[in-house]
């Protein structure tokens, strides 16, 4: 049986998606902490660089996930790039049958589950030229869990949970890992609506990086996603109508 291991950090060039706060922006920091060589941000409007990702000195690059001519263009830009970490997210905030904006659930599958779809099928072949690497999904909960209140945002992270598995069957003969990270709550604008205890996505991105150098297919990040696998094992349909109880916990409308 051949062992397949993750790429090192250190040395290696990390492209990030919705890089300019949050969970993406904690991914560059940390990529930067470990020792990568070069880190590659992709932002949609590089005219609207917050000051913490400048002061990486990550190369600010393009990137919108739900334009292909982008994505195309970042790829033959960033040829040298080794490991990509698809963190680009969107919640609108949205129910999935009785929503508001019967759109909502649509923009949420072309960011949360296209998104990561263009990137690997554009980077894969980059990655591959370059002797191999890995690519990170940050995905979610609501991926392992239909959760109501986060309307049609659940059924696209799970989507991508799939995605990833299938990915990585077709690419690991190519050199490339792939690792899909299971993401409870972090203090992230995304998660203002969730209530409790929310994790430092500083320490949601070491472990994340952490688990992709050791070539893990996936990863629970933190202790409500540990927390959630245990209950789901237990009592799937008893957590996924706790879930749905927090159906009115309140509303965002973000992208990263």
């Amino acid at each position: 049986m051949t062992t397949f291991r993750g790429t090192p950090v250190e040395g290696a060039t990390v492209l990030v998606t919705g890089a300019n706060r949050g969970l993406g922006l904690a991914f560059v920091q940390q990529a930067k902490l470990m020792g990568a060589a070069k880190i590659y941000a992709g932002v949609r409007n590089p005219d609207e660089v917050p000051a913490e990702l400048r002061a990486t000195g990550a190369h600010i690059v393009e990137l919108d996930v739900t334009d292909p001519g982008l994505v195309d263009t970042a790829a033959a830009a960033c040829g040298d790039t080794t490991v990509v970490v698809n963190n680009a997210g969107l919640f609108t905030g949205n129910r999935l049958i009785e929503a508001d904006d019967r759109e909502a659930a649509r923009a949420e599958m072309e960011v949360n589950y296209f998104g990561p779809l263009t990137m690997i099928r554009a980077f894969a072949p980059v990655i591959a030229a370059r002797g191999g690497g890995s690519i990170v999904n940050v995905l979610s909960v609501a991926a392992i869990a239909p959760t109501a209140f986060m309307g049609g945002y659940s059924p696209a992270k799970a989507a991508a949970l799939s995605l990833g598995g299938i990915a990585r069957a077709e690419l690991e003969p190519h050199g490339i890992t792939v690792t899909s990270l299971i993401v409870g709550s972090v203090d992230t604008r995304m998660a203002s609506h969730v209530q409790g205890h929310k994790e430092n996505p500083l320490d949601i991105a070491a472990t994340g990086l952490a688990a992709m150098q050791r070539g893990e297919w996936t990863c629970d990040t933190d202790f409500m996603a540990i927390d959630a696998r245990a209950r789901l094992a237990r009592d799937p349909i008893r957590y996924e109508r706790g879930l749905g109880k927090l159906l009115f916990a309140g509303e965002l409308t973000t992208r990263s």
